[in-house]
């Protein structure tokens, strides 16, 4: 199937549903093909699930672990949320949200925060009570980001808001236009001591202040190009990373690029385009794109350190860093292990049969959540 092709077949489900946000999972993936077949591999790391347990299903949304100190908070699309001892994976509580939920949970000393698709910010005591609700007019796609006393959600149309944790009140909103078409994608925010950092459509990526949401720099990754609105989707996709005074960010159908955080200056650009996000160590930049290639891109420079692909329509997720090692997980349940010095294939361990919806750095291994409800803690 052409370019044009997955464009026109994308553009005919958007019609049927009357919608202006495109699912990001797979769409320039040619569905004529299927995914390609894991070769053999010689492996130099034994990925180790220290424990699994079972948390729900995913009902259809990407759901996320989030760790916290001796615990790991988790949440299933039935209104479950558990939470599990993060030495073994044991139970410490079940929760019932009352509700279906569309994120995943964001855990305090205090609190749980799940998010609805009706835009429901729910808090939860530890026992499982209700504290309160905030409504936020769009869907809650992503966890909760808690910064001290207050927690920053971001909705389904890129709207942020700063909410009291204490009583769920409103502390700010941000808002910006929006193209026709977006991303339809479980995107999160940073949040630093003093900003809130997230990308947008268009291509840009911004900093909020933390304390009144007002906009301190904003920077362009890429600009939209083509003649059609499909095509000049250039949504900013996956976490931006921050590391050493640069911060770093990829468009679907755009580039990869990294700034000077100071002065906000491009340090490089490059080509590529992804919907997942990528990662950052002290050598490379990491990124799978649309078509499932793996690179590494110089830190400083932005040049081609190297490319796997042999995981090609295997719908990967963003890399994670762990261990010295890079990590992507697939829609069938593997996680793939790769050299991060020449990008070899070196490790591979089948969590479950169905897609990795989540990885999470915590405690030198790697927390993992499928659509399947499974989670895992594994070291390499």
């Amino acid at each position: 199937m052409t370019m044009a092709g997955r464009l026109a077949a994308a553009a005919c489900v958007l019609a049927l549903g009357g919608c202006s946000a495109i699912p990001t999972f797979g769409l320039f993936t040619d569905a004529s093909k299927k995914p390609m077949p894991l070769a053999e591999i010689r492996a130099s790391v034994t990925p180790k699930v220290v424990w699994t347990a079972s948390v729900g299903r995913a009902g259809g949304f990407r759901f996320s672990p989030k760790a916290d100190g001796n615990r790991v908070f988790t949440a299933a699309a039935d209104g479950t949320i558990t939470i599990l001892d993060a030495a073994n994976g044991r139970q410490v509580a079940r929760l019932d949200a009352g509700r279906k939920l569309s994120s995943g949970a964001a855990g305090s000393d205090e609190l749980v925060i799940v998010g609805t698709i009706k835009g429901e910010v729910i808090a939860l005591d530890l026992a499982g009570k209700q504290k309160w609700v905030a409504n936020v007019g769009g869907e809650v796609l992503a966890p909760v980001v808690i910064s001290g006393t207050t927690g920053v959600v971001r909705t389904g149309d890129g709207r942020i808001y700063a909410l009291a944790l204490a009583d769920g009140k409103r502390k700010w909103v941000y808002q910006r236009p929006t193209p026709a078409l977006l991303l339809r994608a479980e995107t999160s925010v940073i949040v630093t001591s003093t900003n809130v950092v997230a990308g947008y459509p268009g291509g840009k990526l911004i900093a909020l202040d933390l304390d009144d949401g007002k906009l301190t720099w904003e920077v362009t990754v890429s600009l939209p190009r083509g003649s059609t609105e499909l095509e000049r989707v250039a949504d900013v996709a996956g976490l931006p990373v921050i590391d050493a005074g640069r911060i770093c960010a990829a468009a679907f159908q755009g580039k990869v690029a990294c700034f000077d955080i100071q002065g906000g200056n491009t340090l490089w650009t490059r080509d590529y385009s992804s919907a997942t996000g990528l990662a950052l160590d002290d050598k490379s930049a990491y990124l799978a794109d649309d078509q499932d290639n793996v690179h590494a891109l110089d830190r400083d420079t932005g040049a081609s350190r190297w490319r796997q692909d042999k995981l090609l329509r295997r719908r990967l997720t963003a890399p994670v860093v762990v261990d010295g090692k890079v990590v992507v997980g697939d829609s069938l349940g593997y996680l793939h292990v790769l050299s991060r010095d020449d990008g070899a294939l070196v490790g591979r361990l089948q969590v479950d049969g169905v897609a990795v919806n989540a990885m999470v750095r915590a405690d030198g291994g790697l927390l993992v959540q499928t659509a399947g409800g499974t989670v895992s803690f594994i070291r390499f």
